[in-house]
């Protein structure tokens, strides 16, 4: 990073859920961020993960799932530039993107995501398919729809995994599914919700394995416990969030995982004009969850411009529990909260109206679609 760079008193790289809501935040209250302020995305859109499974199953067209950002920015006094973020020089406040542009920085927010964990060996003779990002995802599907694979693999036993195996079930009738666990099913979830995933999986003929960690792909085979447990077209990755290489590399206090330490106020923990919020950051008792990004972003919204207006950062606090819903597919859902956990078209319908008013008023503040 040797070149003069663009100077912009904050730029927001990330089109994620925290900033998505700190963005209306300020369209709501009227706040604009400081003049040249820049937003950067590798997409022009900001797609809703929320929505995928209902999207693949032909629930939802990807107009519904998706939120304009050039508008969105624009509304707030920003530019939205659409390149991907390389490196990060957090001591020397500047930024280098794919493009070749630097940018500099007074203040920095990231909400850029995470990236599926890898934690086998391949010899690349699989196609892995990640859940995110999402247009990759919703593109691949599309592909296997004109030309449906006899068998697929998904990796990853979490609430990611269990929905898309139901989606995929939905627009590849003929394919042979199977789902791999490296623990038990919906580990972290209550027992009874994983009782219900296990019924509903085998009603849509995914084949269920558990406890059984992919060790590698070798020669278009997936090895677990030393032997071949299945040869399919493609592997999809629905197996947790993992942090991109820039970010141990940016001169950033990250954990062990190489995610952003970030503190109560969503500020990282070794440069203090720079904020890290959702996947891509580490806070105690805050999983890399959707549901804990969006309450991320008022919080977010008001520190961001805390310093500018005089006033004192708020805290993000995180919920003690949070509301699981997760879409099979046809319309219903699985639902649990705390140690409650039910299924139905009461459940799904209950997860439309909140991921559709979510869209709706981010589409409503920019008249967007």
């Amino acid at each position: 990073m040797h070149t003069s760079p663009l100077q912009a008193p904050l730029v927001m790289v990330g089109g994620g859920h925290a900033h998505l809501v700190a963005l209306r935040q300020w369209i709501a209250s009227g706040q604009q961020a400081p003049a040249g302020s820049l937003l950067i995305n590798a997409q022009p859109y900001a797609w809703y993960s929320g929505m995928l499974p209902g999207l693949l199953a032909g629930r939802f067209a990807a107009a519904q799932c998706r939120i304009g950002l050039a508008s969105l920015a624009a509304a707030c006094g920003m530019q939205l530039i659409c390149d991907e973020l390389l490196a990060l020089d957090a001591n020397g406040q500047a930024i280098l993107l794919a493009s070749g542009k630097r940018i500099g920085f007074t203040r920095l927010s990231l909400n850029t995501g995470a990236l599926p964990v890898i934690n086998f060996a391949t010899d690349g003779s699989l196609p892995l398919v990640g859940a995110k990002p999402f247009p990759g995802i919703v593109q691949q599907c599309r592909t296997w729809q004109a030309l449906p694979p006899t068998h697929l693999a998904i990796v990853g036993g979490g609430a990611a995994g269990v929905e898309l195996a139901l989606a995929l079930r939905i627009s590849l009738p003929t394919t042979q599914l199977s789902l791999f666990c490296g623990n038990g099913l919906l580990a972290s979830h209550p027992p009874r919700l994983a009782q219900l995933a296990r019924i509903r999986l085998s009603e849509a003929a995914v084949k269920l394995h558990e406890t059984l960690p992919i060790e590698r792909i070798s020669e278009a085979r997936l090895y677990a416990a030393g032997r071949a447990v299945a040869q399919p077209d493609a592997v999809v990755l629905a197996t947790g969030a993992a942090a991109a290489d820039w970010q141990l590399a940016s001169g950033l206090q990250c954990d062990e995982r190489g995610f952003v330490r970030i503190n109560s106020q969503l500020q990282s923990c070794s440069h203090a004009h720079i904020f890290a919020t959702g996947d891509c950051a580490s806070l105690p008792n805050t999983p890399h969850a959707g549901v804990y990004a969006v309450r991320q972003g008022p919080v977010l919204a008001h520190n961001l411009l805390a310093e500018d207006n005089g006033r004192q950062r708020q805290r993000y606090q995180p919920q003690p529990r949070a509301l699981a819903l997760l879409a099979c597919g046809d319309g219903s859902a699985l639902l649990s909260y705390g140690r409650l956990a039910t299924q139905g078209r009461l459940a799904g319908k209950l997860k439309d109206w909140l991921d559709l008013r979510f869209m709706h008023a981010h589409q409503l503040a920019t008249q967007d679609d």
